[in-house]
């Protein structure tokens, strides 16, 4: 690869933790002490406080000033955050997010709202969410759809409760207590149905790179609640045989949920009602354009389903009369809150707002550009030496994202994939993700292109990759020692399972003890 790398360096600052800051007595916000008048009126603020969740002692707080504050964490953010480099984030479509949907979604209009307001004074609001709902119907052939749900395990959990709900109300959830999923779908699928009480049954996958459709039919009873699988899967493999698996789940009684969080390869190409499914997700903090952050950050996870399964949906729902937006409160059959309120109202906006200013046949564009882009990096990573394909044996073409293995480089090497993230860092570029756990392929990365990067910076990634496992083969230390140019260094990895030393909470503690054998 003859691209140009060129020298890079994070900042770093020998920066205190910001307990270990500050002087006694300094404050960013002195807030006066209460008028007699008001004190009177109100009473002791100490007495709303039950004497059983009092502290005993003042909580151990830096006393430091607003502007020592905001240096610090700018600095942190730097050391931190101020490499943004190259960043293909697999499975997860980590998409640019316009800064003018960041205006529209900060306007007052939208920030300043309460849930709890009355109907008529949200008509911009709700009719912009019914607007989005009928956009994503169009996409998916769904009729109803609702973003209460926080993320994508939150859409799935969606699908769990609409399924529970869907079953009761035929009287068959006693005997339909299974649900079908694969090893290569999102684990959030399997997840959420073991947490909302279901049996999980997980296909192998077959030399192709996905299970059989004969796996299909020996899984499938009375006992069948649902199907639930990504398709691609988080391989970027495609199953041609899912319109099928749906009508086998179908013959048995089953539902079948679409998740759909490797969509953007798909987008405008295939519409999930169409394959049969009766419900689907979709992320609108990656696909669409919202950025992610987070746990518990900003997320919308967007549940669809079809007409029979839309009175068991999580309510409130947003619905038009012919004259005026409402919340639908009044649905008996709703399978009950997923989360509070009616979803997180910025994000949707920002979807939409995304949406909107593609249009169809920009949508469709993105999907192609991902495809293409992803096709393209394969053609170089695979000339890298120690790199190879998941199922090298499978010959269709894979979409937006390929899973590949580092295995070959750590035999001859000693050097694996967390080696390899790490030197990755030193050349101002993100560095890979793996896979999600089990690592069905062993030392494995996920690149995902997108649509957003152009061929440079597609050439620079697979450079830097190149460069490294140049350097395995030559000089294996510099990178098993890495990372040299970062403000933080290697992480002692042995210190993780050492209770004394690292644990999070009581129970990690515990649990950390077990694991090493110090409690028996």
């Amino acid at each position: 690869m003859s691209t140009e790398l060129r020298d890079y360096h994070a900042p770093v600052w020998n920066e205190p933790v910001v307990l270990e800051m500050g002087y006694p007595g300094r404050r960013g916000l002195a807030v006066p002490e209460a008028e007699a008048e008001v004190r009177a009126e109100v009473d002791d603020v100490a007495d709303l406080i039950p004497e059983a969740v009092r502290r005993r002692d003042r909580p151990a707080l830096p006393e430091v000033s607003e502007p020592e504050a905001l240096y610090h964490y700018l600095r942190l953010s730097q050391q931190t955050l101020g490499m943004m480099g190259i960043s293909l984030f697999g499975t997860c479509t980590m998409k640019y997010n316009p800064q003018v949907n960041e205006a529209i979604a900060w306007r007052p209009e939208v920030t300043e709202a309460h849930p709890h307001q009355d109907d008529d004074t949200l008509q911009g609001t709700l009719e912009l969410v019914h607007r989005f709902d009928t956009i994503l119907r169009e996409m998916s052939g769904m009729d109803q759809f609702v973003f209460q749900a926080g993320g994508g395990a939150d859409a799935a959990y969606t699908s769990c409760a609409v399924t529970r709900a869907y079953h009761a109300s035929r009287g068959e959830l006693h005997q339909r207590d299974e649900i079908i999923t694969t090893i290569q779908t999102h684990p959030s699928n399997a997840a959420t149905a073991a947490a909302a009480g279901f049996k999980v049954i997980t296909l192998m996958l077959d030399e192709d790179g996905y299970p059989s459709l004969d796996a299909v039919k020996a899984a499938v009873s009375e006992r069948t609640a649902a199907l639930m699988v990504n398709n691609p899967d988080d391989m970027g493999v495609y199953n041609p045989q899912m319109r099928e698996w749906v009508r086998v789940v179908h013959e048995a009684g089953g539902l079948c949920f679409y998740d759909s969080a490797n969509f953007n390869g798909m987008m405008g190409k295939i519409r999930a009602r169409e394959i049969g499914f009766d419900a689907c997700m979709f992320m609108l903090h990656k696909t669409f354009g919202a950025p992610k952050s987070g746990v518990g950050g900003p997320a919308v996870g967007a549940y669809g389903c079809s007409a029979e399964l839309a009175p068991f949906v999580p309510t409130p729902v947003v619905a038009h009369d012919g004259e005026r937006y409402y919340l639908d409160h009044d649905r008996p059959k709703s399978c009950g809150k997923i989360r509070e309120f009616w979803g997180n109202v910025p994000v949707v906006v920002k979807a939409y707002a995304w949406v909107r200013a593609m249009g169809a046949e920009g949508v469709a564009e993105a999907s192609d550009i991902s495809v293409l882009a992803n096709n393209y990096m394969e053609q170089g990573l695979l000339a890298i030496r120690g790199v190879t394909r998941s199922h090298p044996d499978a010959t269709s073409p894979r979409l937006e994202m390929t899973r590949y293995s580092l295995a070959r480089m750590k035999e001859e090497t000693g050097v694996d994939v967390h080696d390899v993230q790490n030197r990755m860092s030193d050349f101002g570029v993100d560095p890979m993700w793996t896979s999600h756990e089990p690592w069905l392929v062993p030392e494995p990365f996920t690149p995902e292109a997108g649509e957003m990067y152009g061929k440079e910076a597609l050439d620079t990634w697979i450079a830097v990759l190149a460069r490294i496992s140049d350097e395995a083969y030559s000089d294996p230390e510099v990178v098993r020692t890495a990372p040299h140019n970062q403000a933080v260094h290697r992480i002692d990895h042995e210190a993780m399972g050492d209770p004394t030393r690292w644990a999070m909470t009581w129970r990690a503690y515990l649990r950390k003890r077990r694991a090493t054998g110090a409690e028996g």
